[in-house]
């Protein structure tokens, strides 16, 4: 059996059709491109499919800052990792998960935020979630970041689905060396990594 090679990049260093290819066409991400967080309900509700395609595009262009990174299986892209300062995702500083759980002031810069995972089917169960975390946090470091945050699901406390883990396993994080904060609801966690 020949090993596989992960690899992963800052998405501003990796070609559109790459992104493309791992959001996909069909489900969650395709209708997220990791924008959930970012635009207030009106935005999210209304306009063409491909708007919020768009509103990622013109982040990875415009921003100083790269919204996330790609992962690479032998040379095919296959999954993402969204990490930001964390007021540039409104919704999470309104969400209760953060609002109960975390001990950072909201409007702190230098606190960052691990939003999303996605992993493309046939991919999955191959280690990618945990390269693409460390990846998201060398790119936070490089960036500034002082705290990064998690908002993990604990799956030892509460059964989930796929479509629920888009936020990490608590497992996850605590293999990254997270430590837990709090725990703000059940079966979900918010996860903290000092970095400075």
């Amino acid at each position: 059996m020949v090993a596989e090679s992960i690899a992963v990049v800052s998405v501003a260093d990796a070609p559109w059709s790459d992104v493309r290819t791992v959001f996909g066409e069909r489900g969650d991400p395709a209708r997220c491109w990791c924008q959930y967080f970012k635009v207030g309900n009106a935005d999210w509700n209304e306009g063409p499919p491909d708007r919020l395609e768009g509103l990622l595009c013109e982040q990875v262009r415009d921003q100083s800052i790269p919204p996330g990174v790609i992962a690479y299986l032998d040379d095919e892209p296959v999954g993402w990792c969204g990490i930001e300062p964390r007021p540039s995702y409104p919704r999470i500083l309104r969400s209760q998960v953060v609002t109960r759980g975390s001990e950072e002031r909201l409007d702190d810069e230098s606190v960052w935020a691990v939003t999303c995972f996605v992993v493309r089917i046939g991919y999955r169960r191959r280690g990618l979630s945990g390269e693409l975390l460390r990846a998201a946090i060398e790119q936070a470091g490089r960036f500034g970041a002082r705290v990064i945050e998690g908002y993990p699901v604990d799956t030892a406390e509460k059964k989930t689905s796929a479509a629920t883990l888009y936020h990490g396993a608590l497992s996850l994080f605590e293999r990254a060396g997270f430590e837990i904060v709090s725990r703000p609801s059940p079966g979900r966690a918010v996860v903290r990594l000092v970095l400075r």
